[in-house]
C-alpha cells in the first residue's frame, strides 16, 4: 500500500515541476517588468531632480540680476534725495547712468522721471510712452519707498522686450519727486540660458508672477511678451507653492515635458525648467526592449531546466534516508560540546537541548524541552531575536548570529551569543532552527568597562574631553536638524592652582570631584551632558536650551557652589570655592558658515569676560557682544 501511494506521489511530480516553472517565468516577467517600470521612473525623478537645480541656479541669477540693478537705483534715488534734481545734480548722475550701463552687459536701460512723468536723462531704449505705465502710477500713489518689478514691456525704440525695477525718490518735504528706473532686456537672459545644456528638445523660461514670459530659450523672440496665465502652472491649487515638479503638455509647442518650477520669493518670478519626456526616455525605452529580449531568452532556458526538475526531486527522496544518519551524527557531536545547542521547532518550542544547558543557563534539559525557546530571553532584546527567528521560520535568511540578555537559574541574568541555522525537509520547507549558544557574560562586562573608561573621566566621574567633543558634533546636528537651540556653559574653578598650592593636591582633586557633583545635578534631561573640559574647567552641553535657560543653570551652578562653603582661603574673590561661568547659546540652523568651535569659542570668550569682571560670577556671550558694542569695538 506504501509503495502504491509512493508511486502516485511521484506521478504527479511532473505536473508539479510544470506548475513551479510557470510561477518562476511568471514571477521573472513580473519583476522584470516592475523593475523596468522603476527604472523609468528613476529616469523621471532623475530628470526632476536636474531640472529643479537648473531652476533654483537660474532663479538665482534672476535674483541677482534685480539686485545689481536694484544696487545702482538705490544710489540714485540717495544721490537725489541728498542734492535735490538739479540740471547740475542730473548731468552728473546722467554720465554715472551711461558708465554703469555699458559696464554691465545685463543692464538694458537706466533712466530718471521727475513727479510729472519728464524724463530727466536720456531714456535711451525705454519708450518715453513708460511715464503713464503701471510703475509710474505705483510710485506716484504709494509712499512705499521698497522696489518695484514691473510687467514686462516691449521697447519702442529697438522692439526688445524688458523688465523694469523702479524706486521712488521724495523731494526734501517726503513729497513725490519722481522714479529712478532700470531694465534688464529679455535677449540678455535668453541667451544666458542658452549655457545650460539639458537636452536637445528642452526649454527654460522665465514668466513675470501673473503669467507673461519674460524670456525663454530656446525660440525667445516667438515666445516672449506671450501669457500663460490659463495654464495650470497658474490655475491648479496644488501648484501654488514656492516649487515643485509638474508634468504637462506644453500650450506653446505641444510637447510632453518634465519640468520643475521655482518661484522666487522675492520678486515676481517664476522659472520653469523642462524636458521632452520622449526624448528623455528614449534611451530608457531602448534599453528596457534589450534587457526584456534576455528576460525573455532567460525564461525559455527555465522552461528547459525544468525537465531536469523531476529527475532532481527523485535524488531528493534518495538523501532523506542519508539524513537521518547525518541526525544521529548531529546528536553525538551535541552531547559532546560545550556549548548548549538547541532545536526549534516552527511552533517555537523546544525540541531538544544539550547537556550543557545546566552549565550555560542552569537548567537541565529535561526542564527545558517542551517550553518557549525565547521565554529566557531579556524582554528589551527578545523583540530582535523574535524577528531573526520569524525571518528564518520564513525561510528569508538561512543563518544568523546574535548576541542578547538570558535568565540564568543561579546567576540571574546572562549574556548568550548563538548562532543560529535553518533545518530543511525532503521538499525543501522550513521545519525548525538549530542554535548553538555559549556564555559571553565576561566579555561583555570586559566590553562595557572598556567603553566606560573610553569616555568618563576617572577623577570626576564626568564625560572626559572626547566624549564631549564626540556629543557636541552629535547636539549640533541634531539640533540643525530639528532647527532648535544649543546652549554651552564654560565653568572654571576660580584661583584653583592657589588651592593646589595651599591645601595640596589631594585636596584640590576632591574640590574638583564636589564641583562636578554639583555639575552633574544639573543634567536634570536626557540628552544634558556635563564633561571635564580639562584641568580645573568643566563643561555643560543643554541641547533644546536657550540662552534664557543657559543663563539659568549657569547661575544655579555658580550659587551652589559658592553655598557648598569649600574653604579657599586664598581667594581675593571670597573666603570659598567659587567657579566663574560663561554660557553661549545659538540656532546651529540660523548659522551657515559657523561650526560647533565657534559655540565652544563664544561660552569661553564669556567665560574668560566672566573672570575679567572679578569672578564667582556668570557672563552671557550676549552680554559680552553687548559689551563690546557699548565699548566700540
Amino acid at each position: 500500500m506504501n509503495v502504491i501511494s509512493q508511486r502516485a506521489g511521484w506521478s504527479r511530480l511532473p505536473l508539479r515541476a510544470a506548475a513551479f516553472v510557470a510561477l518562476t517565468c511568471v514571477a521573472i516577467l513580473g519583476v522584470s517588468g516592475w523593475r523596468e517600470w522603476v527604472a523609468r521612473d528613476a529616469v523621471l525623478k532623475g530628470a526632476e531632480t536636474e531640472m529643479a537645480n537648473v531652476a533654483r541656479s537660474l532663479t538665482q541669477h534672476a535674483e541677482d540680476s534685480l539686485d545689481l540693478l536694484d544696487s545702482g537705483v538705490v544710489g540714485v534715488v540717495s544721490r537725489l534725495e541728498m542734492d535735490g534734481a538739479d540740471p547740475a545734480t542730473i548731468a552728473k548722475l546722467r554720465n554715472l547712468l551711461e558708465a554703469r550701463k555699458k559696464a554691465m552687459e545685463r543692464v538694458h536701460s537706466l533712466a530718471i522721471i521727475d513727479d510729472q512723468g519728464n524724463w530727466l536723462t536720456s531714456p535711451g531704449t525705454i519708450a518715453s510712452t513708460l511715464s503713464d505705465d503701471t510703475f509710474f502710477r505705483h510710485h506716484q500713489l504709494s509712499p512705499k519707498r521698497e522696489a518695484y518689478v514691473g510687467r514686462p514691456v516691449k521697447s519702442l525704440v529697438d522692439g526688445e522686450w524688458v523688465v523694469t525695477l523702479s524706486r521712488r525718490f521724495n523731494k526734501p518735504d517726503g513729497s513725490f519727486g519722481g522714479v529712478v528706473l532700470a531694465a534688464i532686456g529679455s535677449k540678455y537672459l535668453s541667451h544666458f540660458y542658452e549655457q545650460f545644456e539639458i537636452g536637445r528638445n528642452s526649454s527654460v523660461t522665465l514668466m513675470y508672477g501673473g503669467g507673461m514670459i519674460i524670456a525663454r530659450n530656446p525660440n525667445n523672440e516667438k515666445f516672449v511678451g506671450r501669457s500663460v496665465a490659463d495654464t495650470a502652472l497658474f490655475r491648479d491649487a496644488s501648484l501654488q507653492q514656492p516649487s515643485g515638479a509638474h508634468h504637462f503638455k506644453s500650450p506653446l509647442d505641444g510637447a510632453e515635458r518634465v519640468s520643475f518650477f521655482k518661484r522666487s520669493a522675492r520678486y515676481p518670478l517664476v522659472l520653469l525648467a523642462t524636458v521632452d519626456k520622449d526624448e528623455l526616455l528614449a534611451p530608457w525605452r531602448a534599453a528596457a526592449i534589450s534587457r526584456m529580449l534576455y528576460v525573455v531568452a532567460l525564461v525559455m532556458l527555465i522552461a528547459v531546466i525544468g525537465a531536469v526538475l523531476v529527475r532532481q526531486l527523485q535524488r531528493g527522496q534518495r538523501m532523506a534516508a542519508a539524513l537521518i544518519e547525518k541526525e544521529a551524527h548531529f546528536r553525538l557531536l551535541a552531547e559532546g560540546s560545550s556549548d548548549m545547542v538547541t532545536r526549534i521547532g516552527l511552533d517555537e518550542r523546544l525540541r531538544y537541548v544539550s547537556p550543557s544547558s545546566n552549565r550555560v543557563v542552569g537548567w537541565r534539559p529535561n526542564q527545558l524541552m517542551g517550553t518557549d525557546a525565547l521565554a529566557g530571553i531579556h524582554p528589551e532584546d527578545r523583540p530582535h531575536v523574535q524577528a531573526i527567528v520569524d525571518a528564518m521560520k520564513r525561510g528569508e535568511t538561512d543563518e544568523a548570529r546574535l548576541t542578547y540578555r538570558n535568565v540564568h537559574r543561579q546567576k540571574t541574568e546572562v549574556w548568550l551569543e548563538s548562532t543560529m541555522r535553518v533545518t530543511r525537509k525532503d521538499n525543501g520547507n522550513v521545519d525548525g532552527v538549530v542554535a548553538i549558544s555559549r556564555d559571553i557574560t565576561e566579555q561583555k562586562k570586559l566590553e562595557t568597562r572598556l567603553e566606560t573608561l573610553a569616555i568618563e573621566d576617572s577623577l570626576t566621574g564626568l564625560a572626559n574631553r572626547r566624549r564631549f567633543d564626540e556629543r557636541l558634533k552629535e547636539e549640533w546636528a541634531r539640533a540643525y536638524r530639528d532647527r532648535s537651540s544649543l546652549g554651552l556653559l564654560m565653568i572654571d574653578v576660580d584661583h584653583f592652582k592657589s588651592y593646589n598650592d595651599e591645601y595640596g593636591h589631594p585636596a584640590g582633586d576632591a574640590c574638583l570631584r564636589v564641583v562636578a557633583k554639583i555639575i552633574a545635578a544639573e543634567m536634570q534631561r536626557v540628552g544634558d551632558l556635563a564633561a571635564r573640559y580639562g584641568g580645573e574647567e568643566f563643561a555643560m552641553l543643554l541641547p533644546n536650551t536657550d540662552a534664557a535657560g543657559c543663563a539659568r543653570i549657569g547661575e544655579r551652578i555658580r550659587s551652589a557652589v559658592h553655598d557648598a562653603g569649600l574653604i579657599h582661603a586664598s581667594n581675593p574673590t571670597a573666603p570659598c570655592v567659587t567657579v566663574s561661568v560663561g554660557g553661549a547659546a545659538c540656532r546651529p540652523a540660523l548659522e551657515r558658515t559657523a561650526g560647533t568651535g565657534s559655540l565652544v569659542e563664544a561660552a569661553d570668550r564669556a567665560l574668560y569676560a566672566a573672570k575679567d569682571a572679578g569672578r564667582d560670577r556668570l557672563m552671557m556671550s550676549g552680554e559680552v557682544m553687548n559689551m563690546l558694542k557699548a565699548s566700540g569695538q
